[in-house]
């Protein structure tokens, strides 16, 4: 199957962080979607005339409460979800203020250390973010 412009299913999100209030270490938010029961980061589709950007930080602030100040922009993921092409733009994003209220879509959200976000998400592709996520951390 390729991928054609026209039915390419654009999405954006964030590895969404802080610094954890108990301690200062840095921890990374997940969200959990129970339609699919799987932890992931916080992203979602395009409005038909929006920015990855701008969709991005209103996808982070519908499904975790908080609103962020995004960093540097992260790889691109690429995949197939129901036979059609999804491609998906991803920023770090440093969380401002906010607070999270559970809907149908997303019920629940953790805030982790990076190595055990890494292990509760659900999708490999999402851990390779993590790791490129801290790689930008020590080398801006």
């Amino acid at each position: 199957m390729t991928e054609n412009a026209d039915t390419v299913v654009r999405a954006a999100g964030c590895v969404l962080w802080r610094h954890s209030p108990e301690g200062g270490g840095l921890e990374i938010c997940l969200v959990h979607r129970p339609k699919y029961d799987d932890w992931s980061h916080p992203k979602g589709k395009l409005k038909r005339t929006e920015d990855a950007l701008t969709g991005a930080l209103r996808e982070v602030e519908e499904e975790t409460g908080h609103r962020c100040a995004p960093g540097p922009r992260l790889s691109e993921a690429r995949y197939f979800v129901n036979g059609r092409a999804k491609k998906v733009s991803y920023w770090a994003a440093e969380a401002t203020d906010g607070r999270f209220a559970p809907t149908a879509e997303v019920d629940r959200i953790a805030w982790l250390p990076p190595a055990a976000a890494r292990d509760r998400l659900t999708q490999p592709r999402d851990r390779e973010l993590i790791d490129e996520f801290l790689t930008t951390l020590r080398h801006p």
